[in-house]
């Protein structure tokens, strides 16, 4: 049993904008399909005819590929310039983007009632749906094939930012912001070493998201450490917490 509407798009016009032949049909379709559109089992969507085992396939790919790219195009940074970079690029905002340049929501196939809702246009489903795609590539091309979608998708963001983002400080109280959350809150839970050099470690805390906890020579320093790692863990290490869930 299925729900599934057809698509505005068929899978085949989108692999042809991805520049691949898909030896395996299933996993674009697979990549484009919301829970709505699933075949249904005791009442519950399949899960794995959804994207979102793809999506978190492609998350990774994606983490690894970016990381790789900013690493050799920008070999005089730092690494908290380069990660700062790489949690921009890897957010909800930049996949969404890219998404949008490929039309990827009349492509997905959802129910009628999600697509009346306006799904198509939902920004989470839309960067799950990107980074499901990322997914499907690598396990029908491998990453070369990934990679090669990723470089063409992302060149034109990497290059947008000659100068790396703003401080993880700043860069966090914006996302937050940006999603009605309370502003981080930061607090020094220890402070070691002797006088003259002493070590602090901060614990750093957001609604809806585990603490995240540094250390450094200095409270600032301790504290934009926290926020690079929490900032890391967003756009990589649990991508779905970053986007929020559709």
């Amino acid at each position: 049993m299925t729900r599934a509407v057809a698509a505005s798009r068929r899978p085949s016009a989108l692999a042809r904008r991805l520049r691949h032949r898909f030896s395996r049909a299933d996993l674009l379709e697979r990549a484009l399909t919301h829970s709505s559109g699933a075949p249904v089992a005791r009442g519950r969507p399949v899960a794995a005819e959804t994207y979102e085992r793809l999506e978190f396939l492609g998350d990774r790919v994606l983490g690894l590929v970016l990381a790789d790219l900013l690493y050799h195009r920008f070999p005089e940074e730092s690494e908290g310039e380069l990660a700062r970079r790489h949690a921009k690029l890897a957010w909800r905002e930049s996949l969404v983007e890219v998404a949008a340049r490929l039309d990827l929501g009349l492509y997905v196939r959802m129910s009628e009632g999600e697509s009346h809702a306006g799904s198509r246009r939902n920004a989470a489903i839309l960067a799950d749906c990107c980074e499901a795609v990322i997914g499907a590539l690598y396990l029908d091309g491998g990453m070369k094939a990934a990679r090669g979608f990723i470089e063409r998708a992302w060149g034109p963001l990497i290059e947008a930012d000659q100068a790396p983002p703003r401080d993880p400080k700043t860069t966090l109280q914006e996302w937050v912001q940006a999603r009605g959350r309370r502003l981080p809150h930061y607090r020094v839970v220890e402070r070691a070493g002797p006088s003259h050099a002493p070590e602090f470690t901060v614990e750093l805390t957001i609604s809806g998201e585990k603490p995240e906890r540094a250390r450094g020579r200095s409270k600032r320093e301790a504290e934009q450490a926290a926020a690079a790692s929490l900032l890391a863990r967003l756009a990589g290490g649990d991508g779905r917490t970053a986007r929020d869930d559709a």
